[in-house]
């Protein structure tokens, strides 16, 4: 199926669920942590592809076992 044809079915049934009221809408919050994830695995991605695997660098993983990042909300201010 060209993409065309595929965008135009998923635009339709993102328009459908919205209308039904069962659509995700994502808070700030969470678009920020999709985005940020995204860009931590293009990059892994980038530097496997390109053969750059440093073993001395630190590693840029923000898996489950990463350490708590520590910010401000706008509840403390």
């Amino acid at each position: 199926m060209d993409r065309a044809k595929q965008r135009e079915i998923a635009s339709k049934g993102g328009k459908a669920a919205h209308q039904k009221g069962t659509a995700h809408e994502w808070t700030s919050e969470e678009a920020r942590d999709a985005g940020r994830k995204g860009g931590i695995a293009s990059h892994r991605r980038r530097r496997e592809q390109m053969g750059g695997s440093n073993p001395a660098a630190p590693s840029q993983d923000m898996g489950e076992n990463a350490p708590a990042e520590s910010s401000m909300s706008s509840e403390n201010e």
